[in-house]
C-alpha cells in the first residue's frame, strides 16, 4: 500500500509540480502570494518526482537508498523543526523572511520528521534483516 501511495506522489510531483508547490503555499503560509520562488525550486521538485517514481518503479530493494538520507531527515526535522524548516525556506525561495508561516506549520514539520525517521529505520531494519538472511557464499 505505501509503495503505490509513494508512486503516485511521485509522478504527481513529475507532472504537475507547480499545482503541488501551489497548494502547498496556500496551506502553510498566511500571505502565500509573496513568496518568490528560486527559479531552480520547480525543476528539483521535478526531479525529486523522476528520482521517486525511477527507484519505486524498478525494485523494493532499489528504495533502500534512501534509507540514511530519509532517517538523517527525519532525525533533525523531529528534534529541530523550526531550523529545519528555516533552512528549506531559505533553499526554496528568494524571500524567507517575508513569508508568514501558520502556526501549525512547525508540528507538523516534527510529525512528519518522526514518519520519516521511522520509515528510514525500518528500511534499515529490514535490509539487515534481508542481508543476515542470505546464505554466506561458499568459499571455492
Amino acid at each position: 500500500m505505501q509503495r503505490p501511495l509513494a508512486l503516485v506522489v511521485g509522478l504527481a510531483m513529475l507532472i504537475a509540480p507547480n499545482r503541488i508547490v501551489e497548494s502547498a503555499q496556500r496551506l502553510a503560509f498566511e500571505n502565500p502570494d509573496t513568496g518568490r520562488l528560486r527559479p531552480q525550486t520547480i525543476p528539483i521538485a521535478r526531479l525529486e518526482g523522476v528520482l521517486f517514481v525511477w527507484l519505486l518503479g524498478r525494485h523494493p530493494e532499489h528504495a533502500s537508498i534512501l534509507k540514511r538520507p530519509l532517517t538523517v531527515l527525519g532525525l533533525v526535522m523531529s528534534l529541530v523543526p523550526r531550523q529545519a524548516l528555516a533552512v528549506g525556506l531559505d533553499l526554496a525561495y528568494e524571500n524567507p523572511d517575508e513569508l508568514e508561516v501558520k502556526p501549525w506549520i512547525a508540528p507538523a514539520t516534527r510529525l512528519l520528521g518522526v514518519c520519516y525517521l521511522i520509515v528510514g529505520l525500518r528500511a534499515v531494519r529490514t535490509a539487515g534483516r534481508s542481508t543476515a538472511d542470505e546464505p554466506a557464499a561458499a568459499d571455492t
